[in-house]
């Protein structure tokens, strides 16, 4: 049987949808936009979904992260496209992992029973199988009875292409132009336009399987009966458990640090050993706002504070990963330095590549009607100088606790530090990425100290070569500037950029990286300073935009991995009960997986893409450092 979707359907699959866009809220109590907050996150490795605590996924982009959507209902409810499977009665419901693993459990309490859907997507090596990205839903009642509803409906390519359905025998085929996935379910099915319908009923011990696989060239549907997804489910909790077992980490804060660290493990693209910056695009930094960003990209800054995360906790298979991807995917030489944006861009395709266009989709929404949705990002082409301190400082890193750098890594670093050593003193857009001009950050400054510091502990350690005069010359030159003109004694604080008065959480860093002593008497100024004037009951505040205008309308939360910078400097400043202080009120800011967006609202709302990689690793650091200090 084959079913076309009407010109209607199809028009609305396209993006044409006629009429203006509904409100964001129904007129019932009924939300049509969960919280950001109210998700949780699987995948394989290669790509991800976010799957509600009603059950619905309302993310998903095959075949892998940066790919276009084929559910995003997130981003508009009516035409993003969603998989909804839940209770089809009234019942509350909870959602957990399943211990020790990225298999998300999400239960329906009726009266009259309960049901959970067990969610998760294998890991798989056979590159064949891997290529299929198999999506599995199994649904299990557990007491009682209880009916279920299920309804598939993907809207390709971010919902600008239709789509036709071809159902048989338990199975359907969603065939777009690009892309072709199968449906496979144990429960009977129904196709109605472009979409699929199930209604079931399970009594206690009973279950039914829904899956989705891409398709096509090698990869053949494939049945998944009740029996395959057991196995399945029991596959993907051993591989979970067996990759968490490496953990060192022995802390008071062990479930929260295990759950950061499987988090950021889901956000590795294993073909290349890119490390995303979170698995979605522009979900809002505020309510109507348009700081809405692409984050499905590989930032060098972030990716290498991850490697540092995950080599503190004793993970160096992905701090080896990324290594690869730095030498296979990314051009590290200095020489090749295009332009003026420096020997490394800022971010990169998940392959590696250069060009990430950033356009707008005007035909969706945005989450609660926060327009634009943006794919690609603009910033690509921005200058970061404080990309190679963190770098460079992974590395280093990297040599310590995981195994020794190569003689061509060492040329490339030799490279990276000869350029910084000419080029420390640009203005530059810094570590926010401001769309209001270049200026003289401070960080970017600090960050290029790193960078020149931390080849010079590699070359002293491991007797390499360098010309450590000069680079000792403008190391030295960099602290010298960033005292005199950075320090302001007004404000008796370091400020964000040269010879200015405004205060930037950045700075948190100076400590953390160990250029300032963090109990010196210019630093506990400026933690005092920061601490008066950017935080608010544990949150950090970036910087105030009215004071230092970025170049983008509107006001953003307060920025998650500051906050846990806040509680690395407490803790290194010997502020240690103001620090686990803070550090348990951040964790109450968690969703109810442990999991953070990038930003948290007036009201402890999640703002910003989601999961966020940068908040995870900073709550790594944060709990790591904590935990040893606390004894």
């Amino acid at each position: 049987m084959a079913e076309a979707p009407t010109e209607a359907e199809a028009d609305d699959a396209a993006g044409g949808a006629r009429g203006s866009p509904q409100s964001p809220w129904s007129a019932g109590s009924t939300p049509r936009y969960l919280p950001i907050a109210e998700h949780g996150l699987i995948g394989d490795l290669r790509s991800a979904a976010l799957v509600a605590s009603n059950g619905t996924i309302d993310w998903y982009c095959c075949p892998r992260f940066d790919a276009p959507s084929v559910f995003a209902s997130i981003l508009d409810a009516d035409r993003g496209g969603s998989f909804e499977l839940a209770a089809d009665v009234a019942a509350r419901t909870k959602q957990f992992y399943f211990p020790d693993t990225n298999v998300l459990i999400t239960r329906f309490f009726a009266d009259d029973g309960v049901g959970e859907i067990q969610d998760f997507m294998p890991v798989v090596d056979d590159s064949r199988e891997a290529d299929r990205h198999r999506l599995i839903r199994r649904v299990v009642c557990v007491r009682g009875a209880l009916p279920f509803r299920a309804r598939i409906a993907p809207r390709f390519e971010y919902g600008t292409v239709p789509h036709t359905v071809h159902a048989q025998d338990g199975q359907a085929l969603f065939v777009s132009p690009h892309l072709k996935l199968a449906l496979t379910s144990t429960a009977p099915i129904e196709v109605t336009g472009g979409d699929v319908w199930s209604l079931f009923k399970l009594h206690e011990g009973e279950s039914a399987v829904f899956t989705i696989d891409r398709v096509g060239g090698e990869v053949a549907p494939r049945f998944c009966a009740v029996a395959e997804a057991e196995r399945e489910f029991n596959a993907t909790v051993r591989y979970w458990r067996r990759w968490l077992s490496q953990s060192r980490y022995r802390g008071r804060w062990r479930e929260m640090v295990h759950r950061s660290a499987l988090t950021l493990k889901l956000l590795t693209y294993a073909p290349t050993g890119a490390i995303i910056a979170a698995p979605t695009t522009s979900l809002p930094e505020q309510i109507g706002g348009e700081r809405n960003w692409d984050y499905r990209y590989v930032w060098i800054r972030d990716a290498a504070f991850c490697v540092y995360a995950m080599l503190r906790l004793g993970f160096t298979d992905e701090a080896e990963a990324f290594m690869g991807f730095l030498s296979e995917c990314v051009c590290l030489e200095a020489s090749q330095a295009p332009g003026d944006s420096g020997p490394l861009q800022i971010m990169y395709g998940i392959d590696g590549r250069r060009e990430l266009p950033e356009r707008e989709l005007p035909h969706l929404e945005g989450y609660r009607g926060s327009a634009p949705v943006r794919v690609g990002n603009a910033a690509v082409g921005q200058l970061q100088l404080d990309i190679y301190g963190a770098l460079v400082d992974s590395l280093y890193l990297y040599d310590k606790w995981g195994r020794p750098l190569s003689s061509a890594h060492w040329d490339s670093i030799s490279g990276l530090v000869d350029w910084v050593c000419e080029n420390w003193d640009q203005p530059d857009e810094g570590v926010w990425e401001t769309r209001g001009g270049r200026k003289t950050f401070l960080y970017s400054r600090l960050m290029c100290w790193v960078a020149i510091e931390r080849a010079m502990r590699l070359a002293r350690h491991r007797g390499l070569p360098a010309d450590l005069v000069r680079w000792g010359s403008a190391r030295d030159t960099i602290y010298r500037r960033i005292m005199a003109r950075g320090w302001s004694a007004e404000r008796r604080a370091f400020v964000q950029y040269e010879d200015s008065d405004i205060l930037d959480a950045s700075l948190l860093m100076m400590p953390l990286a160990k250029f300032i002593s963090p109990t010196d008497p210019k630093w506990l100024a400026t933690l005092d300073a920061l601490g008066q004037d950017l935080v608010s009951d544990s949150l950090v505040y970036r910087y105030d935009p009215q004071a230092s205008p970025d170049g983008l309308k509107g006001e953003e939360g307060t920025f998650s991995i500051c906050s846990f910078w806040y509680v690395e400097a407490l803790t290194r400043a010997g502020r240690l009960d103001e620090a686990r202080l803070a550090f348990e009120k951040m964790l109450t800011y968690a969703n109810h997986l442990g999991l953070y967006a990038e930003e948290i609202g007036r009201t402890g709302e999640q703002h910003g893409n989601f999961p966020q990689a940068f908040t995870h690793l900073a709550l790594i650091s944060a709990a790591f450092n904590l935990d040893r200090m606390l004894g």
